[in-house]
């Protein structure tokens, strides 16, 4: 393939993306925004594989890479759960950090004599900020996949004077780029690149153990900036016009969203970066810092849950981590239709951060075939609440805590909520009266018109479908 069909396939790939970027804005365009992706990347491939910079004797250990790379794929589309699916986005945010770290170090071997005067400077430069980059990401996402997968605490390690360490390990990365840009042998240069690396794989260890567990969302769509920044530190690397596109698309779509989600939460990104909002969830009820709620639960039966459905005319259901931990989207939504059919009107309320993700619970909705017009932002939903005669939250807790607005003490103070208590009746669903992932207990649950359904999501809603068959 010649250079110039090369360019041309590179800007016909760009142009997918940005189709992409935007079809997967909308749930209804998100299916053939995903499709242009797909076209997008293979032509991207081919382009690479088959353009002048790579030589027929590279070709079969790209296209090895390549099957290995797609069978690990397919292994995971197969085996992965949708309550998994942060973890493994985590997990594919560090593989992009660890291939810009890799590229970099092979980069200033490979090119380390190719380049004299200030192009090698420019050249250094990209290399060391591409690592920086890439080792931030790595291990940060590494610690991120492991709090959310639960093989680490969601609880933030706040080490004493963490402020004043990252402050030195900046001050230690900035001296060791002049020695690594003023090196005048390759050893030279790469004990200062692997002293960087090590240190920003520390700051990315040290920056996500200190972010608490609620504030997880955020964290993930600001590793996913994290990562499109590596990709393309590591087109300037290469000197890949396409990285570099595809890298800032990813990097300033991720830093919107991140935007987006910490207002969502009433926090601001340097709050999320210091850390300490968050203990893990799953603690006994504690209002930490806040008034503790006063007054006695009321219990609901599954049979008294589909009766008061049966005879509201408004329904709003808000879904949480336990409908994707329960796998009940699909109970769910054959209750929607079931009432539907009724003529009930049902509605889906969706806070921002719902989950361990931006869009978890969309997600779960569609792959269980939900209408998208009956699904509903925050926003959208809000004020219909007084309006609505039932309020079902499904394995939510802090994203419907009315201490939120009620009670400035507490942690969650100025997050806006889903205010569910508003409606004539609300009913939560969870296992036990633990606190949510914030750690902070919930005034709903002790609220007069609130009824609580102890019990698994899914078997619970499995019992309330049978009552409203019935």
């Amino acid at each position: 393939m010649s250079s110039s069909l090369a360019s041309m396939a590179y800007i016909g790939a760009t142009i997918l993306f940005i189709l992409s970027l935007g079809g997967l804005s909308n749930p209804e365009t998100a299916r053939r925004g995903n499709l242009f992706g797909i076209i997008g990347m293979a032509v991207a491939v081919l382009a690479t594989v088959f353009g002048p910079r790579v030589t027929p004797a590279g070709i079969p250990w790209i296209v090895g890479a390549l099957v290995v790379g797609a069978a690990v794929g397919l292994i995971a589309a197969r085996k992965v759960q949708m309550t998994q699916m942060p973890e493994l986005v985590a997990l594919m945010h560090s593989l992009v950090g660890l291939a810009a770290c890799l590229v970099g170090f092979a980069s200033y071997v490979d090119t380390s004599i190719a380049f004299e005067g200030a192009e090698k400077a420019i050249h250094e430069v990209e290399i060391y900020v591409g690592i920086l980059i890439g080792a931030i990401t790595f291990s940060g996402s590494i610690i991120a996949f492991g709090k959310l997968s639960a093989r680490i605490g969601g609880k933030p390690v706040l080490l004493p004077g963490r402020h004043w360490l990252n402050l030195a390990g900046l001050l230690v990365v900035i001296w060791f780029g002049r020695v690594f840009l003023h090196a005048e042998t390759m050893q030279g240069g790469m004990t200062a690149l692997i002293v960087m690396t090590v240190i920003a794989l520390l700051f990315g260890v040290h920056m996500v153990m200190a972010i608490g567990g609620a504030d997880m969302p955020v964290v993930v769509s600001m590793l996913n900036s994290y990562s499109g920044w590596a990709a393309a530190a590591t087109g300037f690397m290469l000197s890949n016009d396409l990285l570099i596109v595809v890298g800032a698309l990813v990097g300033s779509s991720g830093a919107i969203l991140s935007y987006i989600m910490c207002r969502a939460m009433n926090r601001n990104f340097i709050s999320v970066i210091a850390g300490g909002f968050g203990s893990g969830g799953g603690a006994a009820p504690a209002a930490a810092g806040g008034a503790q709620p006063a007054g006695e639960v009321t219990p609901i039966s599954a049979a008294e849950t589909a009766e008061m459905l049966r005879e509201a005319k408004n329904v709003v259901i808000v879904p949480g981590y336990g409908m994707a931990v329960a796998q009940a989207q699909h109970t769910v939504y054959e209750i929607t239709r079931l009432l539907r059919e009724k003529g009930v009107n049902v509605r889906f309320g969706i806070h921002p951060v719902a989950g361990r993700m931006p869009g978890h619970m969309n997600v779960l909705l569609a792959e269980a075939k939900v209408p998208y017009d009956i699904v509903m932002e925050m926003d959208e939903i809000n004020d219909d609440f007084p309006d609505t005669d039932v309020a079902m939250v499904i394995g939510a807790n802090d994203i419907v805590n009315p201490a939120a607005q009620d009670d400035p003490a507490s942690p969650i103070a100025g997050m806006p909520v889903l205010e569910v208590w508003k409606a004539h009746h609300s009913i939560v669903m969870k296992r036990s009266m633990a606190s949510g992932y914030a750690g902070v207990d919930n005034p709903l649950f002790y609220k007069e018109n609130n009824r609580m359904l102890f019990g698994d999501a899914k078997k619970m809603l499995d019992e309330v479908l049978a009552a409203l068959r019935a």
